[in-house]
């Protein structure tokens, strides 16, 4: 089976997974990223292998007509934040690997949701590509549980490690997968989270400002301080019974700031005023 691919280095197992299954890559289609969280110079290389083409911006009509003429049997995409024009009529398939389970959880990036929902079982979806982003029939999926205290990279971790074992089973079987596709029925859209929502409350439970901590992990959660809100990279917090006003910073030792909680305390080990795009551009 000859295939391109849309996607980026996080997805990468996707991508060896099929080729490791006989299947044959004629293209890379791939996105810009920050170099940061993101990255794309793994999958560059693995076309510069396989000396195929990459594209950096978005799959048009005249890209589809091209795989067309190459013989391409079908569009995998992993982590591809553009729209997929109609396929139909140039290729035989096109499928998406979308880490929730479908139809639960469609839209941009639902672990952090996961976390922030306390869910305890998580999964990635195999789904044919319709017009409407996540809603096409799902092909496979692979299930797996996470902990009660799970963080956004353990979680981000598991899914790639699931992917794998997806993409093993969907390259193996991918046709019959395919004809016993099935409609998704109910689910829900997942939007990416709002401002307040990766804000840590002192009013509420320590137990919940961890909760937002480890959803967003490296990404940074928010929280007030001195009037104003910083970036949180990383942070600590117990229970403790004290008769301080929730949100008031009570010891302070260099940057380690100690601030009351409803039922104990919250320590912001990590944290800056500026985000971390912001620490970036100052670097230069």
């Amino acid at each position: 089976m000859r295939f391109a691919f849309a996607g980026f280095d996080r997805w990468r197992v996707v991508f060896d997974t099929f080729v490791a299954a006989g299947w044959e890559p004629v293209a890379l289609f791939t996105i810009p990223v920050d170099n940061r969280h993101d990255f794309n110079s793994e999958m560059v290389e693995r076309a510069e292998q396989h000396r195929i083409p990459v594209k950096l911006s978005r799959i048009d009509e005249d890209d589809l007509r091209r795989l067309a003429s190459q013989q391409c049997d079908a569009l995998i995409v992993s982590g591809y934040q553009w729209r997929i024009p109609d396929w139909r009529g140039h290729l035989r398939y096109a499928a998406n690997f979308h880490p929730s389970p479908l139809p639960e959880g469609r839209g941009p990036y639902p672990l952090i949701r996961a976390i922030l929902d306390d869910r305890r079982e998580w999964g990635i979806s195999c789904h044919r590509i319709d017009t409407d982003f996540d809603t096409g029939e799902l092909i496979a999926s692979e299930p797996f549980p996470i902990e009660a205290d799970e963080w956004h990279e353990t979680l981000q971790l598991k899914l790639q490690m699931a992917a794998q074992r997806l993409a093993s089973r969907v390259a193996r079987e991918f046709e019959q997968l395919w004809r016993d596709s099935r409609a998704q029925s109910g689910g829900d859209y997942w939007p990416r989270i709002s401002e307040g929502e990766r804000t840590l409350d002192f009013t509420k439970p320590v137990a919940e400002s961890m909760r937002i901590v480890r959803a967003l992990g490296l990404i940074e959660c928010l929280a007030p301080l001195h009037g104003t809100k910083v970036h949180v990279r990383r942070a600590v917090a117990w229970q403790e019974a004290h008769h301080y006003e929730p949100g008031q910073v009570v010891h302070q030792y260099h940057r380690w700031v100690v601030i009351a909680a409803a039922d104990g305390f919250v320590a912001l080990i990590e944290w800056s005023p500026l985000s971390e795009q912001a620490r970036i551009r100052m670097q230069g």
